[in-house]
């Protein structure tokens, strides 16, 4: 039971000599997850994401995939669009002769555009390499579109439907989607692809052994997209999609026009094994979309719909056959943890920073460069996984960092400056300057939850008092008193001080002062040079003493004499008091005994301004060097242990 006990204290000291890292970063993380889940950071996220590509090594052109555009030159020659039935047949007829691996058709064909229509049947009734397109859902560009009745009756059709984003960008592709009957639809860069690698692979889709939703393609396996995947929140995942590895935006793929085709320019057997996408590039047809490579900052560069469909394309096929990689996300707790860990560094940082001595930057531009350095880590490591295809979240890492330092800096300056408070409550101006800096400096040493903690050591105590003190009071009047007071006091303080003395109190005229406290004195012979230097501090007490008394004659003033009592010991310091009170003190035997010499045998020598006594401790520490004399060995008020008293010798 006493071990749990144990066990407990030391979890829960732990927990609050640390609370700047256990509070701050917790709550940091809560908040950023809870915005997260708003969507409030989503857009920040896909910014990021799209700078992760547009940051990624150049791709070489996927040489298996070949675009015939129908540009604006193309519009100008045809004069006409939709384009016949029969300028379509014939192009269609021209790349066919020059066996192509697959023709996609990636243009509307639901109704017929005269003249040409039989002939253009008759094409997709005898191309079994080629696949049209119809759009399933309907979107702010319009209503669902149905394919070419020919190519689905033949089943050589797929949705050429693209999910976009909330910010108009095309980061997903899909792999199958639902029509109005509830049966699923493979996606037109699907279908091309299965009969590309069917064809020259002997490739066929089947179901993944750890997930039979997910598609798998020899060395792919197509894992779908989920709804808090990357930076999604509560996004559409209907369907099946993935997200795109893009090789680039616009112009990635070779592109030829239109009318290259129509008028033989294309070389021959230019076509020969490769996929051939038809469809529009013209910007005036405006089927055109925005990627992670355009700019949000003024480059608003478009991809057409074909080039979209073409990345999507290369990305299944260089998956399945040359192992280029998909892009993969964590499983939502490991991003949290991700987060946590991001805003833990940050709260250690600082709070280690006000702990430690040896990792304190000296100056505010060393904080911001150590700070800055760790931040620019993360995002190397972002990128460098992404270089690996792992989208891992860039922006709550990087804002639970900083936030986390920015709070804890905060709180970090809350509490020193009610360590401040405490420390000049309980030392005030009763120390110099060079140990207030240490104080200040080795603060954490000494506080303890607002406290003073308490601490034993060596030092030696000073008890200094006015003889016959009642007496004059009685004869002065009070403001005189007062003054004549502040004078002594003032005096004999500033001696007190300037030998590194503390004061510890004002006991009416009396002081207490100690010595070798509240910084503990490391060996021996720091103990000793406490104790003489107590003991120096008491003789020029006493030269102070004559040149005040010289001071207050000529000024009609009562002279006085004083008692000092010195003590070498074992004592305890700490703050004593309550929350809205507290004091610095020490306690102990040694206490005691500097106050019962000062107190002891109040008789004086005719010409001894001032007494002092010490006990036989800072006698031995003394080595001779001051001149004292036994006084006995007697029984000091309050105490059964006999004392061995020495008087130390003025100054003749």
């Amino acid at each position: 039971m006493q071990i749990w006990h144990r066990l407990k204290q030391k979890l829960w000291d732990g927990a609050w000599n640390w609370r700047g890292v256990t509070i701050t970063a917790p709550t940091v993380t809560l908040i950023i997850y809870l915005l997260r889940l708003t969507g409030g950071m989503q857009w920040l996220e896909w910014t990021a994401y799209d700078q992760l590509f547009r940051l990624r090594f150049h791709e070489a052109k996927d040489q298996r995939i070949v675009i015939v555009g129908v540009s604006e030159k193309d519009l100008r020659s045809l004069q006409q669009w939709p384009t016949s039935d029969d300028t379509l047949a014939e192009a269609i007829q021209k790349i066919r002769d020059q066996n192509p691996a697959v023709i996609g058709l990636d243009i509307y064909r639901n109704f017929p555009v005269a003249p040409g229509t039989a002939r253009l049947n008759q094409i997709f009734k005898t191309t079994p390499n080629l696949v049209g397109i119809t759009k399933l859902v309907s979107d702010i560009t319009g209503a669902a579109i149905p394919p070419s009745p020919v190519l689905e009756e033949l089943d050589q059709v797929g949705a050429n439907d693209m999910p976009v984003d909330n910010d108009g960008k095309v980061r997903r592709g899909l792999l199958y989607l639902e029509n109005n009957k509830g049966e699923n639809v493979t996606s037109f860069a699907l279908k091309i692809s299965l009969i590309y690698l069917k064809n020259n692979y002997n490739i066929d889709p089947e179901p993944a052994a750890e997930n039979p939703n997910h598609l798998k393609l020899r060395h792919a396996t197509f894992q779908l997209l989920e709804t808090f995947d990357g930076s999604y929140v509560w996004g559409d995942t209907g369907g099946s999609q993935i997200l795109m590895n893009w090789r680039g935006g616009a112009q990635t793929f070779q592109n030829v026009p239109l009318s290259d085709v129509l008028e033989n320019r294309v070389p021959r057997n230019f076509f020969q094994n490769r996929i051939v996408l038809i469809g529009p590039t013209a910007t005036s047809l405006n089927d055109f979309f925005f990627t992670p490579f355009s700019n949000n900052f003024g480059d608003l560069q478009r991809t057409s719909g074909v080039e979209v469909q073409a990345n999507l394309i290369s990305q299944i096929i260089s998956a399945a056959v040359d192992s280029r990689p998909l892009i993969h996300t964590w499983p939502e707790i490991v991003e949290v943890l991700w987060i946590l860990g991001w805003g833990l560094l940050g709260a250690l940082l600082t709070w280690r920073w006000r702990n430690t001595n040896t990792l304190v930057p000296q100056s505010l531009w060393r904080s911001f460069f150590v700070a800055g350095s760790i931040g620019l880590l993360l995002l190397l490591s972002c990128y460098i996984a992404f270089l690996l295809s792992w989208w891992i979240p860039l922006i709550p890492p990087l804002l639970a960092f900083v936030s986390a330092i920015m709070l804890n800096t905060t709180y970090v300056a809350i509490l020193e400056r009610e360590d401040r408070q405490v420390v000049m409550t309980l030392f005030g101006r009763h120390v110099t300057r060079e140990v207030a800096e240490i104080i200040w400096r080795d603060r954490n040493q000494f506080l303890q939850s607002g406290r003073l903690a308490a601490r034993r050591l060596e030092a030696t105590m000073l008890f200094a008092d006015i003889q016959d003190f009642s007496t004059i009071a009685e004869e002065l009047e009070p403001e005189i008193l007062m003054e004549w007071l502040n004078e002594y006091m003032d005096a004999i303080v500033g001696v007190i001080i300037e030998n590194g003395g503390v004061i510890d109190k004002f006991i009416g005229d009396a002081v207490m002062a100690g010595f070798g406290v509240p910084l503990p004195s490391n060996d021996p012979t720091e103990v000793a040079q406490d104790a003489r230097q107590a003991i120096i501090c008491a003789l020029e007490m006493a030269d102070v003493l004559a040149q005040l008394n010289q001071y207050w004659r000529e000024k009609n003033r009562p002279t006085i004499r004083i008692r000092i009592g010195i003590a070498t010991g074992t004592v305890v310091v700490g703050s004593l008091g309550s929350s809205a009170r507290l004091e610095y003190t020490t306690i102990g035997d040694s206490v005691n005994i500097a106050a019962r010499l000062e107190s002891y045998d109040k008789t004086f020598e005719e010409k001894c301004p001032c007494r002092i006594l010490i006990n036989d401790k800072a006698n031995d520490y003394l080595e001779g060097r001051v001149r004292t004399r036994p006084v006995g060995t007697v029984a000091l008020k309050g105490r059964r242990a006999t004392s061995h008293i020495f008087q130390v010798l003025l100054a003749n």
